[in-house]
């Protein structure tokens, strides 16, 4: 089974509290932070709750090995993470991945962003 990475793009201001505690619940509890999950039915149905605050996609092993060993310390559920280097996309943190922003389903392209955030 394939493994997703999502990462918090977005703080905690203005969200209502089911929000909340989905990401809390995906251990996403700050911003710029990383949870690695299986990708289950009932992992995908909190991930899209959350896709208007956060990016995530399918994670490669590779890049799931340097995040461990860079990033990962005794807790293993979620890494805490860097801005990424030469920022977000283009149109910013409020718009979609596929309008040009940061937000929602990248796919594959979730490497990239976490090897620059890492």
């Amino acid at each position: 089974m394939s493994k997703i990475a999502i990462v918090r793009i977005a703080g905690d201001v203005g969200k209502s509290g089911e929000i909340n505690s989905t990401l809390k619940m995906l251990n996403l509890k700050r911003k710029f932070s990383c949870s690695v999950l299986e990708n289950t039915k009932a992992n995908m149905g909190m991930v899209k709750k959350v896709k208007d605050f956060a990016t995530y996609g399918e994670i490669g092993e590779d890049t799931l090995k340097v995040l461990q060993q860079k990033r990962g310390k005794k807790n293993k559920k979620f890494f805490s993470l860097h801005p990424p280097i030469k920022g977000f996309e283009r149109k910013g943190t409020k718009k979609s991945f596929k309008e040009g922003g940061a937000l929602g389903y990248r796919g594959e392209k979730i490497n990239d962003l976490l090897k620059r955030m890492i």
